[in-house]
């Protein structure tokens, strides 16, 4: 029988706090994260355990040192996936990590292509919702979101062919419309050229390698209500923490 999980060590334990302050936008980017001096303090370590801590930070992408002012806190330059989004909006109530914004591109009908149907299973050239997104912070593109839905869905919640903000995202609307609620995700990593239609909104040249993400979601009934594929901006990593317990 597996024994007991052990503790984090002190200064592990005290980073992680930290990094939780700046996921919640308590510590905004670009504010003083607690010194070394403050850490022993409040947190009774000594004073090489405090100082571990801030390396943590910096080495994760939760911290910079800027000279004459000390270390500050900062969002990594990670990708906010659409999974993460789903998991923000149910914890949080917002999809939107702190310093994110969205410019919703376009959202209408279209005729499904040939990888549209087959993930969300009906015929090539079905009338579903397409939905073009892309996210920013202050760094730049994040990410270019395209999302394809069932027809249906437009029908029950006409908002989605609408190019403005879904309060509760995607997921919530169809949720709240038809009881529908995303139980099932599979995602696809891979690299692919840059289409043309897109380029210009990630700042790419057309047909240029790019990190992707394909996502299919399922709802409790096993129908999928949603296919996505998100394409990278420059210079972003994709990453995904998970509890192992």
């Amino acid at each position: 029988m597996p024994g007991p999980t052990p503790a984090l060590p002190p200064y592990q334990r005290i980073a992680a706090q930290i990094q939780g302050q700046i996921e919640r936008g308590e510590l905004r980017p670009g504010d003083r994260i607690p010194s070394v001096r403050d850490i022993v303090r409040d947190e009774g370590v000594s004073v090489a355990t405090a100082t571990r801590v801030a390396a943590v930070l910096r080495a994760e992408g939760y911290a910079e040192t800027i000279q004459g002012i000390g270390t500050v806190a900062r969002m990594p330059s990670k990708i906010t996936t659409g999974p993460d989004r789903l998991q923000l909006q149910r914890t949080t109530g917002s999809g939107f990590r702190p310093g994110e914004r969205v410019e919703i591109v376009s959202a209408e009908v279209v005729s499904a292509n040939a990888e549209v149907a087959d993930a969300l299973g009906v015929e090539e050239g079905t009338s579903v919702v397409q939905r073009r997104r892309r996210y920013l912070d202050e760094e730049g593109v994040i990410a270019l979101s395209t999302s394809w839905l069932p027809g249906e869905l437009g029908e029950a919640a006409p908002e989605l062919t609408s190019t403005g903000p879904l309060p509760k995202m995607t997921f919530g609307l169809i949720e709240d419309r038809t009881g529908r609620r995303a139980v099932k995700r599979r995602d696809v990593v891979s690299l692919l050229p840059v289409p043309e239609e897109v380029a210009p909104l990630l700042d790419l040249e057309a047909g240029t390698l790019a990190l992707t993400m394909a996502n299919t979601y399922w709802d409790q009934y096993g129908q999928v209500t949603e296919y996505a594929r998100d394409f990278m901006g420059p210079d972003r990593e994709l990453a995904a923490d998970y509890d192992l317990e």
